[in-house]
């Protein structure tokens, strides 16, 4: 989307409306994804021109208080992406008549943060009250993973399976479901205790809770047949690798019933997931460029590697994305520029 496009969307200048129905037409997958076709592409794109005009304000704001983003460069995902996701979650949640939970499943640099934030921006303008929770959030406490790093010292980091209080988790989507309120959501700060990280002030949420937008690295993720580590990819390569990476996919057995509870899930999909890596590096150059503590390149591999021998995303990310257990599948480019978005069982 052109700025010259954009500021006829913002006026009464309706010659945008033939280059944006014809855009949507032209690429398939994203059309049958958010179900436009030759007989409603006017009216939907009439929808989206208008739901635009309302959220741009608060977007560009969001924008502005963000160095994540720059509001020029992502008109063009929200116009293709985020507007009409927002419009498809909103509708689905119409139709389910009670809370709907939209899982997000995104390794690290592909972006969920961003996009649950814009999405509770535009939700929030279609009318529905819209709760963005990370799988971070339920951490279980500084001290506690003290106790559990006693346990298995191979936990040297938060973050993999078993690290998490899920019965918090559980707890909290049921009182969502049912309406409850108010309801008290944990937040996690990672800064705490020198970058271990612990539970922080809780928010209180008086307003019944209409979407709630879950993201995490593995969120929606299944163990896999234990035989996939007799032949595990790099950096999978000694026997206690294979040991971790067999135990981890243990603990995923009890994320099941936490999973069961996402009425749809989305993930976000490197081309090529070593494209984390590099992105984490550029992300740790530019905390150091503005005067903030960082990881160097060596010890950023250590740490990623780490949670590759976790849960590989070859064995673990590769196959969910082509089950019917996921509903949307969004590539992301290694500049981070959107790929295909489509439905696995389409």
């Amino acid at each position: 989307m052109s700025s010259e496009w954009l500021s006829k969307i913002l006026t009464t200048d309706t010659s945008w409306q033939v280059l944006a129905q014809s855009a949507a037409l032209a690429n398939s997958l994203r059309a049958k994804v958010f179900n436009i076709t030759s007989d409603n592409v006017a009216e939907v794109m009439q929808r989206r021109g208008d739901l635009l005009k309302l959220v741009l304000p608060d977007f560009s704001q969001f924008c502005q208080t963000s160095l994540e983003i720059e509001a020029q460069e992502m008109l063009q995902v929200l116009w293709d992406l985020w507007l009409p996701l927002g419009i498809q979650i909103a509708a689905q949640r119409q139709q389910l008549g009670k809370p709907f939970i939209q899982g997000i499943l995104g390794s690290q640099g592909t972006g969920k943060t961003t996009m649950s934030r814009i999405l509770v921006l535009i939700l929030q303008h279609l009318g529905y009250r819209t709760l963005s929770l990370s799988l971070d959030d339920f951490y279980k406490t500084y001290s506690d993973r003290l106790t559990l790093m006693q346990q298995d010292s191979r936990l040297v980091w938060r973050g993999p399976p078993g690290t998490h209080d899920i019965h918090l988790a559980l707890s909290l989507l049921d009182q969502i479901h049912q309406s409850k309120s108010p309801v008290i959501v944990p937040r996690f700060d990672k800064s705490a205790h020198g970058g271990a990280g612990d539970r922080t002030t809780s928010e209180f949420i008086t307003n019944n809770v209409d979407i709630v937008l879950f993201e995490g690295w593995f969120v929606g993720v299944k163990p896999i047949n234990p035989t996939a580590f007799l032949t595990a990819p790099s950096p999978i390569l000694t026997d206690a690798d294979r040991k971790f990476a067999s135990d981890m996919n243990h603990q995923l057995k009890s994320y099941l019933p936490l999973w069961e509870k996402l009425d749809s899930l989305i993930v976000l999909y490197p081309t090529d997931y070593r494209y984390s890596l590099a992105w984490r590096k550029q992300a740790e150059k530019q905390m150091i460029a503005a005067g903030k503590s960082g990881m160097t390149d060596l010890e950023i591999e250590e740490f990623v590697n780490y949670f590759w021998r976790a849960l590989h995303p070859e064995l673990f990310i590769n196959p969910l994305v082509k089950s019917s257990a996921v509903d949307l599948v969004i590539e992301i480019h290694a500049d981070h520029s959107l790929g295909e978005i489509r439905s696995p069982i389409s």
